[in-house]
């Protein structure tokens, strides 16, 4: 899943990159408002994290823009400890959720896999076609009962496909989605990955899952 950072202090959206990285997301990073806009207009996320101080454009303003342009996408965001009222104005222009700094990442870790569930409006915790399971919570991936190990991207890449099963996902969409607004969409890392994804769920399985549509892209189905 896709996440979206508008924060101008560096090492706060380098410290929330890492964190969320490390959790398998892909995540990319405005420094202003501006920018930030730009990139949520442009670009299709499942959650934007947003500093209510920003440069150029402030946070509210940013919020107010994205809400009349009809972009839905749920919306967290940061705010000094003492603006009670930014937090009134913000929920009431449209954010989902709030969180004052500083904050634990594990507190922001757990409003975000709450948002990110409400924003697809599914209350499941494991993703299931045929033998092959994959549970949101514990990152455990099972094919016939047997626990498959998988890296950060190929888990990540395992999930988009498991939560878009029987589409066919073209590989700019897959970059847009697993890897982040920088990917170079020229180069053959996402076949790479592919072909290591499915080395380790339909290798040693008669029943093969991921399937290539040559010069089309790839779909995951029974």
């Amino acid at each position: 899943m896709r996440i979206l950072i508008i924060e101008d202090e560096k090492k706060v959206a380098g410290f929330i990159k890492k964190g969320l990285e490390e959790e398998t997301y892909a995540v990319d990073v405005a420094c202003d408002g501006e920018e930030g806009l730009y990139l949520a207009r442009e670009s299709l996320y499942d959650l934007i994290i947003l500093d209510i101080m920003l440069p150029k454009v402030d946070g509210l303003e940013v919020l107010t823009r994205l809400r009349e342009d009809k972009i839905d996408t749920p919306i967290l965001l940061l705010t000094a400890k003492d603006s009670v009222e930014d937090r009134v104005k913000g929920l009431n222009k449209g954010a989902d959720d709030y969180l004052t700094k500083p904050f634990a990442f594990s507190e922001l870790l757990a409003r975000t896999r709450v948002l990110l569930r409400r924003g697809k409006t599914e209350r499941q915790t494991v993703l299931q076609i045929a033998d092959l399971s994959l549970d949101l919570l514990s990152h455990k991936v099972k094919r016939n009962g047997e626990e498959i190990e998988l890296t950060g991207k190929e888990y990540s890449l395992l999930e988009y496909f498991m939560r878009n099963r029987e589409k066919v996902l073209t590989r700019t969409m897959i970059a847009e989605h697993v890897w982040d607004y920088n990917f170079d969409t020229f180069t053959n890392v996402i076949d790479v990955y592919i072909n290591h994804l499915r080395k380790k769920i339909d290798k040693n399985h008669p029943k093969k899952l991921l399937h290539t549509l040559r010069g089309v892209g790839y779909v995951m189905k029974e």
